[in-house]
């Protein structure tokens, strides 16, 4: 009789995502943990009484999620994961923290495949600026998209030191090569925009950062991508279900269009369920972080 399907999930934050667990059902996992409070310390001996309690078939049946907001944690605990395997006692590990891998992944091959389709380009070579980029998911969709070929600015809107301690420390961490700037004011907006030819808004929800005014500055403006779905939206003229619709507000970038939230949302819903749905298909243990989910997002219809 086969054995039940059981994901472990481990949040080093107080509360384990909703979101993520409405996931994991959905994928089929039929027993789902969350465990709420993980310290890195910890990872290696949850891992081990996850591996040993089942035999090698019933390691097949298990998995393990790593949720959270820190991006560097979250790999690091995917890494103490690997590390406690003891073959053939070896389960699949999924790394998503606070959805950031898999937003991201969808939002740059959204934003690729614009290029492409609209421009004849592609991400290599294009000046990309990120607002937000200092957050989880501003931080993960800058990696994926230098490591892609963009020339990389991660914006944070307070603090220039911030955001180069935040483009060096993964530039360390992954071999990218991400810049670190600040916008504090509309005229800092509009001066990145002026030579931007992508701009990923992926900033605080219910915040507008980009007007019609600072937009008014674009001159080489190709792809706009925003993940707001709470009003106002991040990039004014941007509806959540723009999937390269022209941007009306670049009137000096005349064939620049945009991206909205609901697109951006649904291939990263139907990647996040590929990704779950994988880790119980596999007859190898997989270790699945930002590279995987940018590899399957590239491969989907968007």
């Amino acid at each position: 009789m086969e054995k039940r399907s059981i994901l472990h999930m481990f949040d080093p934050m107080p509360h384990n995502s909703p979101f993520d667990v409405n996931m994991a059902a959905d994928a089929d996992f039929e027993v789902i943990i969350p465990y709420s409070n993980v310290k890195l310390e910890s990872v290696y001996g949850l891992t081990q009484d996850a591996i040993f309690s089942r035999g090698p078939s019933g390691v097949k049946r298990t998995g393990i999620f790593i949720g959270g907001r820190n991006l560097g944690l979250a790999m690091d605990m995917l890494d103490t994961c690997k590390k406690a395997m003891v073959p053939p006692f070896e389960v699949s590990v999924f790394a998503d923290p606070s959805g950031a891998f898999t937003t991201a992944a969808a939002l740059v091959a959204c934003v690729e495949k614009q290029l492409q389709q609209k421009h004849n380009t592609e991400l290599k070579g294009c000046k990309a600026i990120v607002f937000g980029g200092t957050g989880s998911l501003g931080i993960a969709t800058g990696v994926i998209a230098s490591l892609a070929g963009a020339d990389v600015w991660l914006v944070d809107h307070l603090s220039v030191d911030t955001a180069l301690e935040i483009a060096t420390e993964y530039n360390r961490r992954f071999g990218c090569n991400l810049k670190g700037t600040y916008a504090g004011s509309e005229a800092d907006k509009a001066r990145l925009i002026s030579k931007a030819d992508v701009i990923f808004c992926t900033a605080k929800a219910g915040v507008q950062v980009i007007g019609a005014g600072v937009l008014d500055e674009a001159t080489q403006l190709k792809v706009a991508g925003d993940v707001n779905a709470v009003p106002p939206l991040g990039i004014e003229g941007i509806k959540r279900g723009d999937l390269g619709a022209p941007l009306i507000h670049a009137i000096n970038a005349p064939g620049a269009v945009g991206i909205g939230a609901l697109a951006v949302g649904n291939v990263k819903y139907q990647l996040q369920h590929k990704l779950l749905k994988l880790m119980l298909e596999t007859e190898q243990p997989l270790y699945l972080d930002f590279r995987d989910a940018f590899i399957k997002a590239r491969e989907s219809e968007v």
